[in-house]
């Protein structure tokens, strides 16, 4: 079996039949070509047309034929860059060390992911870092049992905002949605950097650890959200201990995202936790001004009518709930065990909406 379609072969079997002529024609631009393909080629002298993701092995050669020596095999996952289309058979690329060649167009063997001309989709942003080679899930946790947000589709352009662990992206799609998605190149291409977290010491007096200001902040909030989201399911209970996980109350489970993701220790209680955010950072009293992994903090349950709560004053009732904000107008938290412990919940609306005092970051 073939690598890769050999058109020369055509062209013998048409010469066999066409006279001499066509053959002498023939073998004077095969002995060109075998020339120029010993000739190596180091530098690029055409334009780029985008670049393009290996999917599966195939051969890295020094001229546009099968009959050419062969650099080195290109690797699935390998990222080239596109130079220019030779004929419908072979693509010019670059490696990533810089070497030029040609490599075989059949899209059994390389997939153009991204292109200068190309339109961008509706709400992409000069600060998109990958590009989705094929329809993958965005998901609402870094786990296949996550729930599907919605399908990204191939040649969206995406924002990396952090990488979870070696399985799973944090993503901001082109609509603004985030979520996350499969690190698989089968799946994903990087054309840019992605910030990763890195985890600072603990502390326990409420401050954060000496390695947490390294890392960057969208990536820290992603870390933090995707240790919370690794406890869904887990049950509630009213004064949990602080040293284990196999329960939580609101601030328990809070305390302990922030631990697993960053090694900051927060205070123990939703009141000391509320504390601790407003002297950290700038808060709001409008939850649809908070930003992804911000803290949310609310008082006592009085009702679902928003006239039950009028009374409240943000800074001086007493919180009594505390939850991690995920955008889009949802919450991570745990309240009973009626609820099935920690879960995601809509705030718009709701009892949430009219209960939250302040909210703001903890980073």
């Amino acid at each position: 079996m073939r690598e890769e379609y050999r058109p020369e072969e055509d062209i013998w079997r048409l010469a066999e039949t066409g006279g001499c002529t066509l053959r002498r024609n023939l073998l004077i631009a095969l002995t060109a070509a075998a020339l120029a393909a010993s000739i190596p080629v180091t530098a690029s002298a055409s334009a780029n047309a985008g670049q393009a993701s290996v999917v599966a092995t195939v051969s890295f050669r020094t001229a546009p034929s099968t009959l050419s020596g062969m650099v080195r095999y290109l690797k699935p996952g390998e990222t080239v860059e596109l130079l220019e289309k030779t004929n419908n058979y072979w693509w010019k690329v670059q490696d990533s060390s810089g070497r030029v060649g040609y490599v075989s167009s059949s899209d059994k063997y390389v997939k153009q992911v991204s292109s200068p001309s190309a339109n961008p989709a509706p709400g992409t942003s000069a600060g998109t870092n990958a590009v989705i080679v094929s329809t993958v899930s965005l998901r609402e946790a870094p786990s296949t049992s996550g729930k599907l947000i919605r399908y990204l589709k191939k040649a969206e352009a995406v924002t990396v905002t952090g990488q979870v662990n070696s399985y799973w992206y944090a993503v901001t799609a082109p609509d603004g949605q985030t979520g996350y998605v499969s690190t698989s190149s089968k799946y994903i291409s990087l054309t840019g950097a992605v910030s990763t977290p890195t985890t600072g010491g603990s502390s326990n007096n409420g401050s954060s650890g000496s390695g947490t200001g390294q890392a960057d902040a969208s990536a820290q909030v992603e870390a933090v959200i995707a240790a919370g989201m690794k406890y869904l399911g887990t049950p509630y209970e009213y004064g949990s201990s602080r040293s284990t996980t196999t329960t939580f109350d609101c601030s328990d489970f809070v305390r302990q995202a922030f631990k697993d993701a960053l090694g900051i220790t927060l205070p123990a209680d939703s009141r000391g936790q509320g504390d601790y955010v407003r002297s950290h950072s700038q808060v709001t009293t409008d939850w649809k001004q908070l930003k992804r992994g911000d803290l949310m903090f609310f008082m006592d349950y009085k009702g679902t009518s928003a006239s039950s709560y009028t009374s409240k004053q943000p800074f001086s009732t007493r919180i009594s709930h505390v939850g991690i904000y995920l955008g889009d107008g949802k919450i991570l938290q745990t309240y009973s065990k009626e609820s099935g412990g920690v879960r995601v919940d809509s705030i718009a609306g709701k009892h949430w909406e009219y209960r939250f005092l302040f909210g703001g970051s903890a980073l």
